[in-house]
């Protein structure tokens, strides 16, 4: 029996989760954004109704309200999001065992063996979009496909323009529907893979099914061969529920409130971020190898910044030992002008057991410390031991606390 893969996409979830606890706003144009106060004050999700004026994610609320002057504006919950996008994997759960989150507002679902018992693919995916929108009020937009890469361009390039919030993309539409689409539009190729492909002569997503094996791997070698199964319509990796716990790297960015002028107050979020990402990695008892650090400058009219990584003399998950390298990284590269973001990585994960003894550290105790520290603040709070530098004017780590994923919960 051949693999069906539905990907069940919210239209404008943050947006519609707020009109729909709101009835009175139905029919008002509506944002999500962060506090105009602070670098946050950008559109985090628009309703269509905003949309029919201009406004899309990203861009300033003062923006916003300039294109639309009676704009509703609604902060951000994120936990009410969360919460949200676990009741839709729950409603998924009753078609499908096999549920695999993509992110807060997407997720993959195999429906093999299903038919029997919900009809059809397209039957499955009106009954799965109507329980939604009965359980939860939210419009879902959903492709069918063989595969997940099918079921995720049905989504994004037919069903989200479409009447019914619904598309099947099989094999034998292929060439009907998804080649004739420039190759900017194809999973996995972005602005600067777009322009290398263009100075092939690969224009269309149909190009680059029908360019030579051989001259894609001799290019870009793995990447070449995925980008080449990918334009023909394969895709081998399984719907699987654990998929996100499998992680290659664990990283953090962070937005700043202010510009950053001065190493020292950029070395205390450095160190709040290296805090972060090690505390996630002392939970997953992994440690890694890699440490990558990089930065957005301050001036939008002149884009600056950069990204940079180097591998540690042994995998490690203590966090002073990941803040060294990350500050001699970004001393190192850094232009002094001042910078907006910054943000920590930790790759080429390994399990933290056996550990890897050393004739001139005392693993086991840093190791140790770490984990009794992580111990206390999860049972009093994630400011119950601060780092002293988090409390002078440049540390973040108080107020974020309060927050998810940067945003007030």
């Amino acid at each position: 029996m051949e693999s069906t893969v539905l990907l069940i996409d919210m239209q404008s979830f943050y947006a519609s989760i707020e009109k729909a606890l709101r009835p009175e706003l139905q029919h008002r144009p509506l944002v999500v954004s962060g506090d105009p106060e602070r670098r946050s004050g950008v559109i985090l999700a628009a309703c269509p109704l905003a949309k029919s004026y201009g406004i899309q994610n990203a861009i300033t609320l003062r923006e916003a309200e300039e294109r639309c002057p009676h704009l509703t504006v609604v902060r951000p919950r994120m936990s009410l999001y969360l919460q949200t996008s676990l009741r839709i994997t729950e409603i998924l759960g009753q078609f499908s065992d096999r549920v695999e989150p993509y992110s807060i507002d997407e997720q993959f679902l195999s429906i093999n063996g299903c038919q029997t018992l919900f009809g059809s693919p397209m039957e499955t995916a009106r009954k799965i979009q109507q329980e939604i929108a009965i359980q939860l009020g939210l419009y879902a937009r959903i492709g069918v496909g063989p595969n997940k890469v099918l079921s995720k361009m049905a989504c994004d390039h037919f069903a989200k323009k479409n009447e019914s919030g619904l598309f099947e993309l099989t094999k034998d539409k292929l060439e009907t529907h998804l080649w004739p689409l420039p190759v900017e539009k194809m999973f996995g190729v972005g602005k600067r893979m777009g322009r290398h492909l263009r100075r092939m002569g690969i224009a269309t997503i149909g190009d680059l099914a029908r360019c030579p094996l051989a001259r894609l791997r001799k290019r870009w070698g793995v990447n070449g061969h995925v980008l080449w199964m990918t334009a023909n319509g394969i895709d081998l990796s399984p719907v699987h529920p654990d998929t996100f716990q499998k992680q290659k790297a664990i990283g953090h960015q962070m937005t700043l409130p202010r510009d950053y002028r001065t190493t020292e107050e950029i070395s205390v979020v450095l160190l709040e971020l290296c805090e972060e990402v090690c505390r996630r990695a002392r939970r997953q008892r992994q440690v890694g190898w890699t440490v990558s650090v990089g930065c957005r400058g301050a001036d939008f009219n002149f884009p600056s910044g950069f990204h940079r990584q180097r591998t540690m003399p042994e995998a490690t998950n203590h966090t002073m030992t990941v803040f060294s390298h990350a500050r001699e990284l970004f001393t190192r590269f850094w232009d002094g002008q001042p910078i907006r973001s910054i943000g920590v990585s930790l790759s080429q994960l390994s399990t933290d057991q056996p550990m890897q003894l050393s004739l001139f550290e005392n693993n086991e105790q840093q190791y140790r410390l770490g984990h009794v520290m992580d111990e206390i603040n999860q049972r009093f709070g994630p400011t119950a031991i601060l780092r002293a530098a988090s409390l002078t004017r440049a540390g973040q780590a108080l107020e974020r606390s309060q927050k998810i994923g940067g945003h007030y919960r």
